[in-house]
């Protein structure tokens, strides 16, 4: 399930600045930093992911720490929807239901508040990279422990070469950018 694009988002890739050998040797990085200074870019990026959700009704968008506390607020503002934060552990103060996951070098736990959604809520759940998918996977799982009723899952730029997918298969995966190498 998923799409790829539903609008023409290429020429954001414009202002997406590339940035090799970073965090170490050989890995090219895509700093979105200069997209979201960008008036426009930022103002179409929202909107496109807007587009893709308007008539699906939603409840909640969720953003995972902290790139996704970027995008998840004014998404859900787009579509009338609330926000609610997946943090990492020991950052929420009322009590939480948490998810340990394994990375490629290691673990992680999100947490989020167990009172966040109500049983059958439509939530999506958004960040700015797909690279191998382990972080939304986890999301998506934790959402579905409260409850919830899972739309979609949305990105801003994907590393299809990763083939991050592949940990969200039965989810509508969409990616605004797409990134071959």
């Amino acid at each position: 399930m998923g799409s790829k694009v539903a609008v023409n988002c290429e020429p954001l890739k414009q202002l997406i600045r590339e940035v090799p050998d970073f965090p170490k040797k050989g890995i090219l990085f895509y700093d979105i930093t200069t997209l979201l200074k960008d008036k426009l870019g930022f103002a179409t990026l929202i909107d496109a992911l807007a587009e893709h959700y308007l008539n699906k009704d939603i409840d909640l968008v969720l953003g995972m720490e902290a790139r996704g506390f970027i995008f998840g607020p004014a998404l859900a503002y787009r579509l009338n929807a609330g926000f609610v934060p997946v943090r990492k552990p020991g950052k929420l103060p009322a009590a939480t239901a948490s998810l340990s996951y394994d990375l490629e070098y290691g673990s992680n736990t999100l947490e989020i508040h167990r009172d966040a959604i109500q049983s059958g809520q439509r939530v999506i759940i958004v960040d700015d990279l797909l690279a191998t998918g382990g972080t939304a996977a986890a999301t998506v799982q934790l959402a579905k422990s409260l409850g919830a009723d899972v739309c979609g899952v949305g990105f801003v730029v994907e590393l299809d070469f990763l083939n991050g997918r592949d940990k969200l298969k039965g989810c509508d995966v969409f990616s605004l950018l797409h990134y071959d190498k």
